[in-house]
């Protein structure tokens, strides 16, 4: 059997490092190569607290270190200012990059389609590698066909950087497909403070909420007459995410173009 080699950059974040270990549990995948600016030099295993597994972190991602690994995939849970390099080194090399991070904008997807049009390497791009969540969001876009007056609630950790977050404008976004934008609340509401009824989407309203104690929530409230429908995603730990991390890498393999959202790999 064929092992698909993957390759992974930030892997002494916290992502990465369950990456890693979720990796070397497959019988179909195999660690080649892990970059970080932490631990350079180190053995992943090691650095982990796990066995040693005989990959030494190389330092920041570079094209030379990426083609000497003879990686098929890139899985990156970096950060924006750093993953449209590393996609674009992947691309370069000939390896399909699986990017987990949230903030890329349109001006970096097309950066992203510019390379894979050089290259014909394909690329992927999630805002959630959980499976739940990919649903949440289905289910949500079914929902707003029938109840249009809707608010979300995104609820992560207080070390996130973006609000709202990648999921909560996806799943607007999703709605927005099937529903027309709309004002919702008393046409003349004000708010006493500003913010206080949130981010408006066409005139869907998104609330981000940032505590300690969190890890990765959403709801999606729909109400109507004399009713109201909840749809609620939780992720407790990043385990939540490696079926989908490995779904991802599986589907990815051999890519030729770019492929946004996990929802395309769920038949």
């Amino acid at each position: 059997m064929n092992k698909i080699r993957v390759f992974v950059s930030g892997a002494m974040g916290k992502m990465g490092q369950e990456v890693i270990k979720t990796i070397l549990a497959q019988d179909d995948l195999v660690l080649v190569g892990a970059a970080d600016t932490r631990g350079q030099g180190r053995d992943v295993g090691y650095l982990m607290g796990i066995a040693r597994v005989g990959i030494d972190v190389s330092g920041p991602l570079d094209l030379e270190i990426l083609k000497s690994s003879q990686a098929d995939i890139l899985v990156d849970f970096t950060n924006p200012q750093s993953v449209l390099k590393n996609a674009q080194v992947a691309i370069k090399a000939g390896v399909v990059p699986v990017i987990g991070t949230s903030g890329l904008d349109e001006d970096d997807i097309a950066k992203i389609k510019a390379a894979i049009s050089k290259k014909g390497v394909g690329a992927f791009v999630a805002s959630n590698f959980a499976i739940g969540a990919v649903l949440m969001m289905r289910f949500a876009r079914e929902a707003a066909k029938y109840l249009p007056h809707i608010e979300i609630i995104e609820l992560h950790h207080d070390q996130k950087l973006d609000a709202p977050s990648g999921t909560a404008l996806k799943t607007a976004e999703w709605i927005a497909q099937v529903r027309e934008p709309m004002p919702q609340g008393h046409p003349d509401e004000f708010e006493k403070l500003p913010g206080a009824r949130g981010a408006d989407f066409g005139g869907l309203h998104i609330h981000s909420v940032r505590l300690p104690g969190l890890v990765a929530h959403q709801e999606i409230i729909f109400g109507g007459l004399g009713q109201t429908l909840t749809i609620r995603h939780d992720a407790f730990t990043r385990e939540t995410y490696m079926p989908g991390v490995v779904l991802a890498i599986r589907r990815a393999y051999k890519l030729t173009d770019l492929v946004i959202g996990l929802e395309n790999f769920l038949d």
